[in-house]
């Protein structure tokens, strides 16, 4: 007797709680949602595409740069403030200031805002999309995990009964009134039953781990789920969930029939951007700019001498005689200045060499060009082709789905009706067989065999009541109302 106690701790014990917080489908759906991988990587992809979007915002506005430079000149070259040539080694200094901005060119810029603006809805949708796909995989999981939680329990209490069925035979065989025979096969079936709750433990856990790779937790992470009456858990009727209907429904409210009308409305804008490329593009700039260049060598007054005079062209009249001007010459020597000297100097030039100016240009395509723009809007039309035909196809999809989920809801409904009698015809065969056997006119095969005709109809039928369930969890989906339990 003490082993089949053994048998029954470990039964009654093993679909007890690990866990000490519950999880709901509400929470795992919202904690699904937000941390599993498949919806991570959707959420990556629509930031990435919102960064597009602002990128094409910031073309909008206007550009600017600072540009300084320094360097030294050797050799015969061009001395960048008097524009000649020289053969001094020079310092050169130069700030510029340059910018614009795009004035008109039809629409380019407004349309490609527009056509980014959808495609990150579009990307919104998809995550979406990605988040329902996993809600419906708990949702599925989860139905399977109370099933299966829902057997462990039928087979727990077939355990039991078949452990009294040992002890009241037991004490019958003890005194002689039942041969060891019955009770062998009764112990053999125990042995049964205990495989078979096993092995529904088995499927327990195998579901339990899928659900928590949805959730992306710790597999080693205590788990435990809410339980609920599953007679008790509201689900339409078939007549209120037609597959036309839901269909109609189900075309304005899944995110991928919205992300297929927002990635068309983007092809649309995206041609009218590509279009603009035939026109011409209008600008306005601006540029500010000085400059300084200085010989390192400078003169020591010191040294210069008057070393005569030459005769220029200018001349003066003198008693009606013209005399021609005189100037006089230098010689002088030349020395390298250091930082000091010449400080006020760049000071000078910098301010002296100051320039501004401001333009307006027209760009207008010709040959090159036009023939890449051509090849762009031809591109872009095949695009919105592609987009309007790949939502064709997942309207078609989205029909077959609705259509294929209302009936196989059906087909779950009448399967889940027949094992409802099937369980009552098996649970009045047992009963009157427990009563035949209690008084001897059974044997312990024709008992155990109607025992487990019971258990297998109410297994089926849990097993169809939770599938039912589910069928009808994704009607309810399709028509917009989320999952609820």
């Amino acid at each position: 007797m003490k082993k089949y106690v053994l048998i029954l701790l470990a039964t009654s014990t093993g679909w007890v709680a690990q866990a000490q917080q519950k999880w709901s489908l509400q929470k795992m759906v919202d904690h699904a949602m937000q941390n599993n991988i498949s919806v991570k990587q959707a959420d990556v992809q629509t930031r990435v595409q919102a960064l597009a979007l602002k990128q094409a915002k910031y073309n909008q506005l206007p550009n600017a740069s600072f540009n300084p430079s320094i360097g030294m000149q050797n050799g015969r070259s061009i001395d960048p403030t008097t524009n000649q040539f020289t053969t001094t080694q020079l310092l050169f200094n130069s700030f510029q200031i340059q910018g614009g901005m795009q004035v008109f060119n039809f629409g380019q810029i407004k349309n490609n805002i527009a056509f980014n603006a959808l495609q990150t809805q579009a990307a919104m949708a998809d995550k979406q999309r990605a988040a329902n796909d996993i809600a419906l995989q708990v949702c599925n999981f989860y139905l399977q995990v109370l099933a299966a939680n829902e057997q462990m329990r039928i087979n727990d209490v077939q355990i039991k009964n078949t452990a009294n069925q040992i002890a009241f035979t037991k004490k019958r065989v003890d005194a002689g009134n039942l041969p060891e025979l019955n009770l062998a096969e009764l112990e053999a079936q125990l042995a049964n039953d205990s495989v078979v709750y096993f092995n529904g433990k088995a499927i327990y856990e195998q579901n339990v781990l899928s659900l928590k790779a949805l959730l992306n937790l710790d597999m080693a992470e205590p788990f435990d789920i809410e339980i609920p009456d599953p007679s008790k858990i509201p689900v339409e009727s078939l007549m209120d969930l037609q597959p036309q209907y839901v269909y109609q429904l189900a075309m304005g409210n899944q995110p991928q029939q919205i992300a297929d009308s927002l990635r068309i409305l983007a092809a649309h804008k995206n041609i009218k951007a590509t279009k603009a490329g035939y026109y011409p593009n209008l600008n306005v700039g601006y540029n500010l700019a000085t400059n300084f260049a200085q010989s390192l060598r400078a003169i020591d007054f010191n040294s210069v001498q008057l070393t005569g005079t030459q005769t220029t062209s200018q001349f003066v009249e003198i008693n009606g005689s013209p005399v021609f001007v005189k100037q006089p010459t230098f010689s002088f020597n030349q020395y390298r200045r250091n930082f000091s000297q010449w400080w006020d100097g760049w000071r000078n030039q910098m301010d002296n060499n100051f320039r501004q100016s401001i333009f307006v240009g027209l760009s207008v395509p010709i040959f090159n060009s036009t023939g890449n723009v051509r090849i762009a809007m031809d591109r872009a039309k095949l695009d919105l082709q592609s987009n309007e035909l790949r939502k064709q196809q997942n309207l078609n999809l989205l029909q077959q789905n609705v259509y294929n989920a209302y009936v196989a809801a059906k087909n779950s409904f009448d399967r889940f009706t027949a094992a409802q009698k099937s369980v009552q015809s098996a649970q009045k065969a047992y009963e009157m067989a427990q009563k035949r056997y209690d008084v001897g006119m059974l044997t312990v095969l024709e008992l155990t065999t109607n025992q487990n005709n019971l258990t297998r109809a109410q297994i089926q039928q849990l097993n169809n009541q939770y599938d039912y369930i589910f069928k009808m969890k994704v009607l309810e989906f399709y028509k917009g109302q989320g999952l609820k339990l």
